[in-house]
């Protein structure tokens, strides 16, 4: 048996050359740039899949309950109901107001409740549950999430308990049976949870 002849030419294959090192950073800058912008998107664009995403990163946009001026009559309220889903964690009640007397008869009214002994000044802010609102309409004192005193102006601030619920924010000028109050103010519902929504709320506020 003969051997196998080697006298012919030899071929070699080279292997496979890398590429080089600098397309590979400009390829991963690439793909960073693309990926800030498409999460930069996400956190400032109102499109509904991007605002969808946003839920799914813990961030659910304020809800507003109150957010025009408005006018309390003499020995009345005015509440606004709000209902928080199934589910719901974390959600806070937050917001401003200013109140003053209605300019007709405004001073006359304060002088001659000062002379009484009376404060006819400010309004009372009241954020209470749906429970509780029935047994505050008839006059009795019951827990409260939010209560401001009987004030010109504040903050509302109160912790919502976890899950559904109905609940109501009151602006009660029961206590002046003669001048309407004029209130401005700013009240929402806020859910706050991991780092994500407020890195959300920032960047939003940002841009």
């Amino acid at each position: 048996m003969s051997a196998p002849d080697e006298s012919g030419p030899k071929i070699s294959v080279a292997p496979p050359s890398a590429p080089p090192r600098k397309k590979r950073r400009v390829f991963g800058w690439v793909v960073l740039i693309l990926l800030v912008a498409a999460i930069v998107w996400v956190i400032t664009s109102s499109n509904p899949f991007a605002e969808g995403l946003q839920e799914l990163g813990g961030y659910k946009h304020d809800q507003a309950i109150v957010e025009s001026p408005f006018s309390v009559s003499p020995h009345n309220v005015r509440y606004y109901k709000f209902t928080l889903p199934e589910g719901s964690t974390n959600v806070m009640i937050v917001g401003q107001f200013a109140t003053s007397a209605e300019e007709k008869n405004a001073t006359d009214q304060t002088a001659e409740a000062k002379d009484q002994g009376q404060s006819t000044e400010g309004i009372e802010v009241y954020v209470l549950s749906e429970a509780a609102f029935a047994i505050w309409q008839k006059g009795y004192a019951t827990g409260m999430i939010f209560e401001s005193g009987r004030v010109t102006h504040g903050d509302v601030k109160g912790e919502l308990p976890e899950g559904p619920g109905v609940y109501y924010l009151v602006f009660s000028n029961r206590f002046d049976a003669k001048a309407s109050k004029k209130v401005n103010a700013s009240v929402l519902l806020r859910y706050k949870s991991w780092f994500l929504p407020e890195l959300f709320r920032k960047i939003r506020g940002f841009f």
